[in-house]
């Protein structure tokens, strides 16, 4: 889990990550809780200011429809009184009959005057709607735009709360304070995308492990393994192999030239005593068989090849006699021991030494 929001910067920034609180470590939490929070003082007052600007358009939103209804129902009004002079116009043109030439002529240039504003004030008309329209949108991308800036403001604000995403335990990271290396605490100035707190399932974990390059092509999703822990000498749980890196990472503890892979393991069994963070060992099973016979590798030997024949491998067997040479046939094998496949019978005792002498191999044995 990492902190977001921004670089680290000054006090009272907006991209500032000082953990103000946290959970403690090894408390369980649920789903949803409040985990940690950054400081974000800064952040909070920029969301009220926000939250003003909107308030702030808002109103004048409205008050501009307002004023834009109020205009167009002043542009109708124009064309009723247009419309009611024009009338008159043409009432008075009725009395042209009995009036001098000169109040005729005069009748009949107000009635054109009158119907000519009449025809323009209603071709304006189209003109007044698509005025009204394209100011009304642009109040409209105004006011999203300050809601859009709110939201932002909002998520940039949650940011710096986390959140659990599953039920579990919390598990705290480690940094370098000055020249020592330890837990992250309350306090600590973050930097963005850097880890410093988990959240561990208690009911399935993962072991994080490494294994040797030249030992990694060997391995494979699935593969069943043993986990033995340090903390407990008699703890031993199955798991497999969960994910297997692909970019090889020199060890911060060995030369750069020694190569290792990221191996996750998933526990298939858990037990009570099983925290985060512990130490373990894991052997991975590559082959197994049921039911064989198992020596230490260093009780196997080999005779020396001959007129281009492989050398027969042997193991000393005690009996009464002393120590009896023994031909096998190997089966799976490791570092540390060998399975035999024939030859060998279990609880016969053999020796993980050369010894001085041994009984000869009857014939045809």
């Amino acid at each position: 889990m990492g902190g977001r929001g921004g670089g680290p910067g000054g006090g009272g920034g907006e991209f500032t990550l000082v953990l103000q609180d946290a959970a403690k470590p090894g408390s369980r939490v649920r789903k949803g809780d409040v985990v940690a929070e950054f400081d974000r003082q800064y952040m909070l007052t920029r969301l009220d200011d926000y939250r003003a600007s909107v308030t702030q358009t808002e109103s004048s939103y409205k008050k501009m429809l307002a004023d834009l209804e109020v205009s167009r129902k002043n542009h109708q009004q124009t064309i009723r009184s247009a419309e009611a002079d024009y009338e008159k116009a043409k009432l008075d043109m009725r009395t042209t009959p009995v009036r001098s030439d000169i109040d005729a002529e005069r009748l009949r240039l107000t009635l054109e005057e009158a119907e000519a504003r009449l025809k323009q004030l209603k071709q304006e008309v189209q003109f007044v709607e698509v005025g009204i329209k394209a100011d009304t949108r642009r109040a409209d991308l105004e006011l999203q735009q300050a809601r859009v800036e709110l939201k932002r403001a909002e998520a940039n604000a949650d940011r710096m709360l986390i959140k659990a995403p599953l039920d579990g335990i919390v598990v705290m990271q480690n940094t370098f304070r000055g020249t020592e290396f330890d837990q992250i605490k309350v306090g600590d100035q973050l930097f963005s995308g850097q880890m410093f707190m988990q959240i561990v399932e208690s009911g399935s974990m993962v072991v994080n492990a490494t294994v040797n390059q030249v030992d990694a092509e060997k391995l494979r999703i699935g593969q069943k393994a043993r986990v033995k822990f340090d903390a407990f000498a008699d703890l031993e749980l199955p798991a497999h192999v969960f994910a297997i890196g692909t970019v090889a990472k020199s060890s911060r503890y060995r030369p750069d030239w020694v190569k290792e892979m990221a191996v996750v393991l998933k526990l298939d069994k858990m037990d009570p005593r099983v925290i985060p963070d512990l130490s373990v060992a894991a052997d991975v099973i590559l082959e197994s068989a049921e039911e064989a016979v198992t020596v230490p590798l260093e009780a196997v030997h080999q005779e020396s090849p001959s007129e281009g024949k492989p050398g027969r491998t042997y193991v000393h067997v005690a009996n009464k006699g002393g120590w009896e040479k023994r031909y096998v046939e190997l089966g799976l094998s490791n570092n540390i021991g060998a399975a035999i496949a024939s030859g060998l019978k279990e609880n016969e005792r053999v020796a993980l030494e050369l010894p001085r002498s041994s009984k000869p191999v009857p014939a045809g044995t």
